[in-house]
C-alpha cells in the first residue's frame, strides 16, 4: 500500500536542487503540489490584545504542510471551544515552499533490469515543506490576560502534531496588529 513515508526521511534541512524554469523543457520539476494549509489567519484581527503566545522551534528542521495544517486545526478548535470565535487572533507564521522529492526504487525479482538506479535520479515531487530555523515562530495567538492559559494549552496541543520539539513563548503585545 502506497502512502506517506515517515518524516524521518525529510526532517533534516538540506537545500535540494530544484530546477523550475519558465520553459517547460528545461524544467525538472513539472508541477508543485498545492499547500494543504487552508488559512493563515483566524479569529478577530481588529481587536487589541494584551499578550502574544507563540510556538517556537528549538531546532533547524523541516515540517511538512500536512503537519502544519493538522496542528493549526487542533489548536484553533481548542481556542474556539474555550474562548469563542471573537476573543482571540491566531496566525500561522510559516509558509511551506520547499519541494520534497523521492526517487522510488522497485523491489522484487527483475527490478534491476527495470529501473535506472542513480542515472536520472532527480526524483518525483512527493510534497512540500516549510524549513524552520532555530527560534522561529510557527504559530502566534494574540489574547487577553483571562485567556492566557487557554492559549498556552492550545500551543502545547499543537506541538504534539509536529515532528520536532517546540517551546511556548509568552510576550506582552507591544505592536498593533
Amino acid at each position: 500500500m502506497a502512502g506517506l513515508r515517515k518524516f524521518v526521511c525529510y526532517r533534516r534541512v538540506k537545500r535540494a536542487y530544484t530546477r523550475k524554469s519558465k520553459y517547460k523543457t528545461k524544467s525538472y520539476v513539472k508541477s508543485v503540489p498545492v499547500s494543504k494549509v487552508v488559512r493563515y489567519t483566524m479569529g478577530n484581527p481588529k481587536k487589541q490584545y494584551e499578550f502574544e503566545v507563540s510556538l517556537v522551534s528549538k531546532d533547524l528542521v523541516q515540517v511538512r504542510h500536512n503537519a502544519i495544517e493538522s496542528a493549526r486545526i487542533v489548536s484553533n478548535r481548542k481556542l474556539e471551544a474555550i474562548i469563542g470565535k471573537m476573543d482571540y487572533f491566531f496566525r500561522v507564521r510559516t509558509y511551506p515552499h520547499q519541494i520534497l522529492r523521492e526517487n522510488k526504487m522497485i523491489v522484487g525479482a527483475g527490478a534491476d533490469r527495470m529501473q535506472t538506479g542513480m542515472q536520472r535520479a532527480f526524483g518525483r515531487v512527493v510534497g512540500i515543506a516549510a524549513q524552520l530555523k532555530k527560534g522561529q515562530k510557527i504559530f502566534s495567538v494574540y489574547v487577553n490576560k483571562k485567556d492566557l492559559e487557554t492559549a498556552k494549552l492550545a500551543m502545547r496541543t499543537a506541538t504534539r502534531r509536529l515532528p520536532f520539539q517546540g517551546t511556548v513563548e509568552v510576550k506582552p503585545n507591544t505592536t498593533a496588529l
